[in-house]
């Protein structure tokens, strides 16, 4: 399956923090298009109106959302064939180890405590540009 060039799903159920994370991303002149989703059920929606050809390249995850919790979208991402391919990257406030744990069981690629400040923001977001746009 192929995907959209740096495409990003983020989904997070605050406006302000998807706000922060995009700045982040562009402070870091990382070259991305952008798509925010509010819940896990508006990601599943979006992903079922994915063709071969506009997949996201990577979907970063908040956990803690009303609706359908991340984990939940994690798990029905990763156990639908068309989709399981989606790097899925957890950014949470959660520093529980049990989330950790089930984030990576249900096939997150990576999970990230979300830091306390914009700095460290950039920074992760520079390592995740690097990761997952290198060409």
């Amino acid at each position: 399956m192929s995907k959209s060039k740096n495409l990003v799903f983020i989904v997070d159920d605050d406006p302000d923090d998807r706000q922060i994370i995009l700045d982040a991303f562009l402070e870091n002149d990382t070259d991305m298009d952008y798509v925010f989703l509010e819940n896990g059920k508006e990601l599943m929606d979006a992903l079922t109106e994915c063709n071969e050809s506009n997949y996201p390249a990577l979907i970063l995850l908040d956990l803690n959302m009303p609706g359908m919790l991340g984990l939940q979208a994690l798990k029905e991402i990763k156990g639908n064939e068309k989709c399981q391919h989606i790097p899925t990257v957890i950014l949470t406030t959660s520093a529980l180890n049990s989330d950790r744990t089930a984030s990576f069981e249900l096939g997150a690629n990576c999970f990230i405590t979300k830091p306390s400040t914009y700095k460290e923001l950039v920074d992760i977001t520079r390592a995740i540009g690097k990761m997952w746009f290198r060409e």
